[in-house]
Formats: structure tokens, sequence, C-alpha cells
């Protein structure tokens, strides 16, 4: 009788797969997750490998000038500690008044402590090239201190002094402390007890540690301006190829309506050309067979049933009782059996225009028919309306309650929506169907043992034309058991 209902069934398509229900349904929305995915993973694997050869080029590059800052420092060194200690103070004042040094000099009695900056793998590495490069210079100084630090939290000497303190010609052509501060690499060691010497001193790429950074702001504008031209042009080449496959998913829904169908523009890209002329040419095809189908029908209809009364008339003549009544039965299910294909041809091919249908209108004739046959039919009023075929939908639920009614004596018919969709449930109360016969029920002429003693003249045919109709309209039709008895039609309409 009708189509069974799980509340979540409706609408799942055959061999859906839940794993993968968090897609898009659309082909431009599946294509432009794609595009986007492809293009994200891209960028993110050519980032990866372009900041793995970067940060190594760097670090050779880094370790290199510091090697070379080293090399400097230490001749620094060997030249203040050749000087006595009166005179160092005198020759630091003239360099800082001179200007033109690469280090800033100062002398303490103790190590300055130095805040240094947030540890990076990078600094880390120069600072130790330069550690190392010093006592290779220097074997026989005990001690260096190494470490970079920021101008603004830089001390110079014991007392407190920052860089900041100082008079800017000091430190102005040694350091970089406005507008943008670069880190400061500072070298301390002891030349003789209680004399510490205080070197600081800008990395021939004063902002080596910023190149280096693969997240930079600027970095991350460039990727995401080209990351967005990407996938604005991916989309708009997406919607100019799925615009026709829509198209063409309209025409094919119309046609499968029975619907007017506009003809399909013959432009876009050769693969969808090639598409629209095959389903132009398999829409001939199967109006042309369609019509030869009725001619075909009509011709027999009009052939056969005058042989078939001719046979009648004769058998009359036989004188043998028993064999004229074999002859006239035989002829009698040859009648029946035209006069079921004619009627499974016509009750399916119905003419119509859709239009909107008042399902409360159309099922309420239905059941005021049935009360006249002094059939017990409930129905209750949904003010719901479907687009369809009036006269199909009549046929295809008047075949479901005259199922209903003949074999379950008294039937409810209930319309409600459902996630979307129209579902219209016919139930009778009849004895029900087994399981595994279920599925043969939509087939031509199957009847069941329990059918046929209720209804001598059915053909079986009521079920099948009732799907058909069903799915032209874009529904489903399916049967099940009711759990309290009988069995339930459900109808699932598009709404």
């Amino acid at each position: 009788m009708s189509e069974a209902v799980n509340d979540a069934q409706p609408d799942k398509a055959v061999g859906y797969d839940m794993r993968w229900h968090w897609l898009p349904q659309s082909l431009l929305g599946r294509l432009s997750l794609v595009m986007v995915f492809g293009v994200l993973l891209t960028q993110l694997v050519g980032s990866a490998i372009w900041t793995t050869q970067q940060r190594a080029k760097a670090e050779i590059e880094a370790t290199t000038a510091a090697q070379y800052l080293a090399h400097s420092a230490s001749s620094a060194i060997r030249f203040f500690r050749s000087l006595p200690p009166s005179y160092r103070t005198v020759l630091i004042q003239q360099f800082r008044e001179m200007g033109g040094t690469r280090f800033f000099v100062q002398t303490n009695t103790a190590p300055v402590p130095i805040t240094e900056i947030e540890p990076q793998a990078l600094a880390q590495a120069v600072a130790a090239k330069v550690s190392n490069t010093l006592k290779t210079d220097l074997p026989q100084y005990p001690e260096f201190k190494v470490a970079f630090a920021w101008p603004d939290q830089l001390m110079t000497s014991v007392d407190g002094t920052r860089i900041s303190d100082l008079p800017e010609s000091w430190v102005q052509h040694i350091l970089l402390i406005k507008p943008e501060p670069a880190p400061v690499l500072v070298i301390q060691t002891e030349l003789e007890p209680g004399n510490w010497l205080y070197l600081a001193a800008l990395m021939p790429n004063p902002y080596f540690l910023k190149g280096s950074d693969p997240l930079s702001f600027d970095r991350l504008v460039l990727q995401g301006l080209s990351l967005a031209a990407v996938l604005l042009l991916s989309i708009m080449v997406v919607r100019w190829i799925t615009r026709p496959l829509a198209a063409l998913s309209d025409a094919a829904a119309a046609f499968g309506k029975g619907e007017p169908v506009p003809d399909l523009p013959e432009d876009g890209s050769r693969e969808f050309i090639n598409t629209a002329r095959a389903f132009a040419a398999m829409r001939q095809r199967i109006q042309s067979y369609l019509e030869d189908r009725e001619r075909l029908f009509i011709s027999i209809s009009h052939d056969l049933r005058t042989p078939i009364t001719r046979l009648k008339l004769r058998s009359e003549l036989l004188d043998d009782d028993v064999l004229r009544g074999e002859f006239e039965e035989d002829l009698d299910d040859l009648d029946m059996m035209v006069k079921g294909a004619l009627q499974c041809v016509k009750d399916t091919d119905i003419h119509e225009n859709p239009t909107e249908v008042r399902l409360d209108l159309l099922i309420r004739r239905l059941v005021r028919s049935a009360h006249l046959a002094k059939h017990d039919v409930r129905f209750e009023e949904s003010g719901i309306s479907v687009v369809g075929k009036p006269l199909a939908l009549k046929r295809a639920i008047g075949n479901l309650l005259d199922n209903a009614l003949y074999y379950g004596e008294k039937a409810e018919i209930s319309v409600q929506t459902l996630d979307g969709k129209v579902v219209i449930t016919v139930r009778d109360h009849g004895p029900g169907v087994p399981e595994d016969a279920l599925p043969s029920l939509f087939d031509p002429y199957v009847r069941l043992v329990h059918g046929r003693s209720q209804n001598e003249t059915g053909l079986g045919l009521g079920l099948g034309i009732a799907r058909s109709v069903i799915e032209a309209h874009g529904g489903s039709l399916m049967l099940e058991n009711h759990p309290e008895g009988g069995l339930n039609a459900i109808i699932t309409l598009p709404q």
C-alpha cells in the first residue's frame, strides 16, 4: 500500500554514506571545498619547504657573519689588553668623541647583568658561534659572556646605566635604538682581575632574526592575498562549469515529471555540449517510444477486442458444455489481461500540467465516495498543498485507499510535513503482509492469498500504478506492517 516511514528515512538516498554527511551536497560546494583545501595544502607545504630552506640559509649567513664579528672582537680584546689600564679609559673616551668604531666599548669592575632577548634558535646558534670563535682565537682567556639584548633593556655598567641614558652621539653610529631597535650582541671578558671589558655591537644584518620568521605580518598578508585571488578565480571557474550542469539537472527532473522541457543551450565546454546533445537525443527517443507505446496499446485494444468477442460468440456454438466452459474461461482470462495492460498504460501516463493541489480537498472527495459505499474511513484535514498532477495523484491515493478498504475493512489517512517533505500515510486494519512478501507487492499481477479471497476481480496492478505515479512526481512509495496490525502505505512527496 504505501511507503513505510521511519522519521529519518524519507530524505536518505540509497547508498548514502553517513561518514561524509559534512560534505556540501552541491557540486559547486564540493569543487569549491576541494579547491580551497588544495590551495591551502599547497601553500602550507610550499611555506614549510620555503621556511626550511630560509632557516638553513639564514643560519649559514648568520653564523658566518658571527664568526667575522667574533674575529673583530678578538682583535679589539687583544688591543685593549695590550694597553695600560689607566690609558684604556682615555682611549675609549676618544673613540666615543671621534665615532666610527664598530663596537661600543666600556670597562667595568665586574660583569654587567644582561637581560637577554626571548630564546630563539638562530640567536642561540649565533651566540654559540661567537663564543666558540673567541675561545679559539683567545684560548688564554678564562671566560666569555655572550648574549643578545634589546637596546631599551641594555645596561652598560654595573651602576645601572642604560644605553638610553648615554649621549646619543656615543651610540648613534654603532647601535640601532630608534625608530626600530635591533638586537645588540654583548661580549664581556675579564682582562685582569677586577677589570672587565664590555663590547656591544650589531650583527652585519641587524634584523637577521626577523628575516627568519616565516609567519611575519608581510608574508601572511602576501599569502592571504594570493589565497583570496586563487579562491575567487577558482569559485568563478567552478560556477561557470557547474551552471550548465544545474540546467541539465533541472531539465532531466522536468522531463521525468512530464513537464515541458526547454532546449538546453549548446554553449560552454565541449563535454557539456556533447552531454546536452546526448540528452536531447535521448529525450526525443524516449518521447517517440512513449508515443509508439500509446499507439501500440490503442491498436491492441482495437485489434484484440474484436477477435475475443468473435471467439466468445463462436464458443456458444459448441455442444460440449465442458469444452465450452474451458473456452469461455480462457477467453475471460485473455480479456482481463488485455484490460489490465491497457489500464496500466492509461493510469501511469496521464497527461496533465502540474498545478497546486490541495490535498485536503482531493482526499476528502475520495473519503466521501468511500462513505457513500458504507466504508469506514478516517481523515483529518491538514491544510497542506503540493505541486503535482491532480488526476494522477487522485488515482494513486485512490488505489491505496481501495486496497485498504478491500483488505482491511477500514482505513485511516493522515497528511503531515516531515523534514521538508509531505508524507501521506494510508493505514488499513487488516491482517498485514508477511515481511518477505512486501517487495513483491509492486509487481504486476502479484496477489496474495488473502487478497484473492477478498477481491476476486482485482488484477494486482494498483500498487504498481500508484508507485509509478508517485515516482513521476519525484516522490516515493513504501510499504510496512503497522506495529498494531494492518499495513501502512506511505507516500513521500516534495513540498
